[in-house]
């Protein structure tokens, strides 16, 4: 059966490929969840349409992230966080916590974009990608800083000396 993929399909296609398929995964997982259409005359024709303004929408958008590159390259985010002696964090600094600290600064990323293997555990400073557009990406440098302990530290203990 051939098909024509409507999204990108891991391990399949791109969008607007025509592709064939097994009889059965085009018909029951394919097709029901609207991944794909049948491959007719008429429907290449639409999406020959459709790959049209997709290229003219695609281009549009790496536009604008090109722009929001050259406006983030320079945009530092600082973080404090508790830690151990050792540097390493109580807690951990992830994705959702550096888009948040990004919308302060009055940058909307959507934390999805954001490129990171796995959370930052440790005290220093990094080069996180943001992934804006499919062939455009964007560095941010993120700090994670320790809280000062001593102060917490002398805090209690100052107290129960002066009583």
């Amino acid at each position: 059966m051939e098909v024509i993929l409507k999204e990108d399909v891991a391990n399949l296609g791109h969008r607007g490929e025509v592709v064939k398929v097994a009889d059965g995964y085009g018909r029951n997982f394919l097709l029901p969840r609207k991944l794909a259409m049948q491959a007719t005359e008429a429907n290449k024709a639409v999406i020959e349409q459709m790959k049209a303004a997709a290229a003219r929408r695609s281009a549009t958008e790496k536009a604008q992230a090109q722009d929001l590159v050259t406006k983030l390259e320079p945009i530092v985010v600082s973080f404090t966080r508790k830690s151990g002696e050792s540097g390493h964090l109580f807690g951990s600094v992830t994705a959702a916590d550096i888009a948040a600290g990004l919308a302060e600064q009055g940058f909307e990323v959507d934390r999805r974009k954001i490129q990171l293997s796995e959370p930052l555990k440790s005290v220093g400073d990094y080069h996180v990608a943001i992934r804006l557009h499919r062939e455009v990406t964007a560095h941010v440098t993120v700090k994670v800083h320790a809280e000062a302990q001593e102060a917490a530290a002398d805090g209690p203990a100052a107290e129960s000396v002066a009583e």
